[in-house]
């Protein structure tokens, strides 16, 4: 009789161990350590996990790219950090805005581009050691449809016109079409992401002049609100860039997992480029500071980030053509004494292969059908920029938030900043203006 409790203790063991692996494996979406369920934030401090939760989101411009948004999260980030800094009684959670659909992704063979999840692009649990953060899908399963308030943000007529700064903000009345309507109920509709049951309470136009700090105390004000939106958030200007802070906030914005693997073997596969003999190996926790006693050397290719598309008309001036391009390109391999180059270009196939013509060094990663449908358009661009960082020596584009993303992504590998602040100059243009130079900076 003992063998056989024995034997069915044993048997019920090993099935509910397999079967919570079955489970953990097939879930959906993956948790935060200590979450609960996996609609629970992500939280930057566990002395506060206990604490009542305030919700803030935001939206930007619909016209706004992949690079603006992401640098628009950082205002965001650092609006909710000092919130919860001046706070012991609740704790401000960030909700992360679903991305697309967007203007630059383009692509028609990869399926919907709508909906999609922060964790497809970023490392949720870096991002959660600066701040709190939850999936806005997460966030109405479990916490429902309805939005306390939406803050329309605009400019202040006065803000380009006036000599005189000063901090501020009001409510008052909308300049343009919001783009959110009344219903008969009371309640407001709008563009939430594609999520076509979610609406607000209330809905009003602020006016602001002034940083993401700037609205702490308004939104310290409505303490009757568990969940706050401020829309067309890109109004806030950053605190302070570049400082600390800033970097703090970029250094928590690794890539995932997935991403930086298929940009790796890409690396080892196409460029004989690993982190180890490069010198790029990144310690897990983004708050772990690189030694800073020698530089970076990167893979044995250059890098250069060729932006076509809308840049050849809006910048004539300062974007070359592929010929121009390629012969700055063959001067650089010649002076850093590499041999292949890895472009990052929204360039067609068929620009590309003019492109080989002049340049048959260059390499640009080309998934399978398969893979450009798992990453979809975010996920190749963040590819390429993974790729781009790794190099010897990277060459931008003019005025590019893309190329910048690739300069703070070597920044904080510790390239050599003369390897990493250059532009391709415009054609017939040997010397240019190159971009300044946004050294990262560590709080003391």
């Amino acid at each position: 009789m003992l063998v056989q409790r024995f034997t069915v203790l044993v048997f019920c063991a090993v099935f509910f161990g397999v079967l919570s692996l079955l489970v953990s494996a097939t879930e959906p979406y993956p948790t935060c350590p200590g979450a609960n369920r996996p609609s629970q934030p992500c939280s930057a401090s566990v002395s506060k996990e206990t604490l009542p939760r305030k919700y803030l989101m935001h939206d930007v411009n619909p016209g706004e790219g992949f690079n603006l948004r992401r640098d628009v999260y950082m205002r965001v980030a650092r609006l909710v950090a000092a919130l919860n800094a001046d706070s012991q009684l609740e704790e401000w959670v960030l909700v992360l805005p679903p991305w697309g659909p967007l203007y630059h992704w383009q692509s028609k063979d990869i399926g919907s581009q709508m909906k999609i999840r922060w964790e497809r692009f970023f490392d949720i649990k870096s991002l959660a050691g600066y701040v709190p953060v939850v999936e806005f899908e997460d966030y109405i399963h479990s916490l429902g449809r309805l939005i306390d308030k939406v803050f329309y943000l605009q400019h202040y007529p006065s803000t380009f016109t006036s000599s005189n700064w000063v901090e501020k903000y009001e409510e008052g009345s909308c300049l343009e079409e919001t783009g959110y309507f009344e219903e008969s109920d009371g309640e407001f509709t709008g563009w939430f992401w594609g999520y076509n049951d979610v609406v607000s309470k209330e809905v009003s136009c602020l006016y602001v002049q002034g940083s993401g700090s700037t609205l702490k105390p308004l939104l310290q004000e409505h303490s009757n609100h568990t969940s706050i939106m401020l829309d067309r958030a890109e109004v806030m200007l950053h605190d302070n860039f570049g400082d600390p802070d800033y970097w703090e906030i970029r250094r928590s914005m690794r890539f995932s997992k997935r991403l930086r693997d298929v940009a790796d073997k890409f690396r080892r596969d196409s460029l004989n480029s690993d982190d180890e003999r490069d010198g790029t190996v990144l310690d897990e926790d983004w708050k772990v500071v690189p030694n800073s006693t020698g530089h970076a050397l990167g893979g044995p290719y250059l890098a250069v980030h060729l932006r076509r598309q809308d840049y050849v008309k809006s910048r004539p001036k300062d974007v070359p053509d592929l010929k121009w391009a390629a012969e700055q390109t063959k001067v650089l391999l010649e002076k850093q004494g590499l041999k292949k180059v890895f472009v990052a270009t929204d360039a067609g196939d068929e620009e590309f292969q003019i492109l080989r013509t002049y340049l048959p060094e260059a390499v640009r990663f080309e998934p399978s059908k398969e893979l450009r449908g798992e990453l979809k358009d975010g996920g190749l661009a963040i590819v390429d920029q993974w790729i781009a960082a790794h190099a010897r020596y990277f060459v931008g584009s003019y005025e590019s938030t893309f190329s910048f993303r690739i300069q703070e992504e070597r920044e904080i590998m510790n390239f050599d900043p003369d390897t990493t602040f250059n532009r391709l100059c415009g054609n017939g243009q040997k010397t240019c203006t190159q971009p300044t130079r946004w050294r990262i900076a560590y709080a003391d």
